[in-house]
């Protein structure tokens, strides 16, 4: 009996750790935002039972290696600037306005000589082969079959930018992680304008790698392979960076000013935007210099953390460029409600990155075209609620904030 006793407090110790355990795991942050709604119903639901664009998350994560979802999911350290940008939405309310003819709603616009039917666009992110086999190709088709949207190809694409552009005929604009020598980015804007990009997004916001913890948390997940290797030894050629810690400090672009900039200006025959602006400062310094646009960007939440949101640094900026440029935005953007309001506060265009992501790892080319046209159709029906049939007649009235 007192063998059979102390086995049977054993096995309760060992319930009650592994109940402890289950416990940890479901408060932790680190799969806080990965369950999956879809698991219970034993199948992967077809693409037309989707309804929004945070459907398309859930079907990637099952999709897609782990991996992969969390270097599309994951923010910087805590997180807290991934979750501020969505917050940052709550903060906006949207005006109704009736008893205006809204029959018809035109979204038609142009962004530095881009024409496009919404002021939707997909952002520049990296390594869509993770994702889907066909990468940036597919990415390319879904976004020219969504009423052709343009969209930003990355330096860090897994694609040459020479055979995205041949993938389909929709606009391109590609985004440049500066290189030191003056040599290294005339070659990469060479081959970027002679593929048809239409604009470069210099992105300025990445002076060193971030510590993002999802990261060092999986890397013991996946066996290191010498492919694997090879391609973040590539990476950090690409963009200059030298690994200075295992902790993670890494440096990536830290040689960026205005000097480069101004050095880089000459190489490029096709419109320059700053990416990664959100102080009214750097705003009006790239006016200043001679910039086309910018592109209001705290990278997704990826790069500084407890930085403001993209959305609520917005009006400041519209305001310091007072109309001389174009002023684009990223960061936490998933649905039309979400563009209507940047545009209100000033913004001419959105873009989309991780959205378009999910489509991608969910269901290929029709993911990414789906996505794009529930956004589209979700800005128009916003539109149409607040009495905006034009994007000339959206303004301020259109909204109340309440930043912090």
């Amino acid at each position: 009996m007192g063998r059979l006793e102390s086995q049977w407090r054993k096995g309760s110790t060992r319930r009650s750790a592994l109940r402890g355990f289950a416990a940890f795991l479901a408060g932790s942050p680190l799969l806080r935002g990965q369950q999956d709604p879809f698991r219970d119903h034993s199948r992967v639901p077809g693409i037309n039972e989707l309804v929004t664009a945070f459907d398309f998350e859930p079907v990637a994560y099952v999709k897609v290696p782990r991996e992969a979802y969390d270097y599309t999911a994951m923010g910087v350290e805590d997180e807290v600037n991934l979750r501020r940008n969505r917050e940052a939405f709550d903060w906006v309310e949207l005006i109704p306005k009736g008893v205006v003819d809204v029959s018809s709603v035109d979204t038609a616009t142009e962004v530095l000589g881009t024409k496009m039917a919404f002021p939707i666009m997909v952002a520049p992110t990296a390594g869509h082969g993770q994702l889907h086999p066909e990468g940036e190709l597919a990415t390319h088709q879904g976004a020219t079959a969504a009423s052709n949207t343009p969209m930003i190809v990355s330096i860090n694409a897994s694609f040459p930018i020479d055979k995205i552009a041949a993938a389909a005929k929709g606009p391109l604009w590609y985004q440049l992680y500066a290189r030191e020598d003056l040599e290294g980015n005339r070659e990469l804007l060479d081959r970027a304008q002679a593929a048809g990009c239409q604009a470069v997004a210099l992105t300025v916001d990445v002076q060193y790698g971030p510590h993002r913890e999802r990261t060092q948390r999986n890397r013991n997940l996946i066996p290191p392979s010498s492919a694997r290797q090879a391609s973040t030894r590539r990476a950090r050629a690409r963009q200059g960076g030298s690994e200075i810690s295992w902790y993670g400090a890494q440096a990536q672009t830290p040689w960026v000013d205005w000097k480069l900039v101004e050095a880089i200006r000459p190489l490029i025959q096709v419109p320059l935007l700053a990416k990664g602006i959100l102080t009214a400062e750097d705003a009006r310094l790239c006016v200043e210099h001679g910039l086309n646009g910018i592109v209001v960007s705290n990278h997704g939440g990826r790069y500084l953390e407890y930085a403001p949101s993209s959305l609520e640094v917005l009006p400041e900026i519209v305001d310091a460029v007072q109309g001389r440029i174009p002023v684009l935005i990223d960061s936490g953007f998933r649905r039309g409600a979400d563009v209507l309001k940047a545009l209100a506060l000033g913004a001419k265009a959105v873009c989309l990155g991780r959205a378009p992501r999910w489509g991608l790892g969910a269901y290929g080319v029709p993911g990414v075209e789906r996505v794009l046209r529930m956004v589209q159709a979700e800005l128009v029906m916003a539109m149409a609620s607040t009495g905006r049939p034009t994007l000339a007649s959206i303004d301020r009235t259109l909204v109340r904030t309440d930043f912090p």
